[in-house]
């Protein structure tokens, strides 16, 4: 016979994986919305991160949460498809820029539209969104700046 007095999981109260849990069961809705329209979710963090203009592939990468390589390999691609286009930054040449071609500024107002209604969506099932989203903004902030001062 069973008891019910096992101990709570402490993932069940760990912020860290909470807050991982919470990205993948909300994402995993628009990550099916993404596939349905062929498009993967790292070419999806890819081109929604460049909706700000153009970026560096390391500021790439930490955005899309990829390690460099396998981030220079999906821009591969991405060009490749005429999604994206890498020039050498005008004031340091040794950085290389990555910037949206048409094809894929076409695509990515697209995929916003529908970003934006998946998001509205899940902040009407959970109105204290906005609170969550600014707290999660001031928690990458100050790790941020605590991981540049240590290094």
């Amino acid at each position: 016979m069973e008891t019910n007095d096992a101990q709570p999981r402490f993932v069940d109260d760990y912020l860290l994986s909470l807050l991982a849990r919470a990205s993948h069961v909300v994402s995993a809705e628009f990550h099916d919305r993404l596939r349905g329209r062929g498009v993967s979710v790292p070419v999806w963090r890819v081109l929604a991160t460049l909706s700000g203009g153009a970026e560096t592939v390391t500021v790439l990468a930490e955005a899309c949460l990829l390690q460099q390589p396998t981030m220079t390999k999906v821009l591969d691609r991405m060009e490749r498809g005429g999604l994206v286009a890498r020039h050498q930054d005008a004031r340091d040449r040794r950085l290389v820029r990555v910037h949206l071609a048409p094809k894929g500024e076409a695509m990515l107002d697209d995929l916003l539209t529908a970003a934006r209604a998946h998001e509205a969506e899940v902040v009407a099932r959970h109105p204290d969104a906005a609170a969550i989203k600014d707290l999660l903004r001031a928690l990458i902030a100050r790790q941020g700046r605590r991981q540049r001062s240590r290094a």
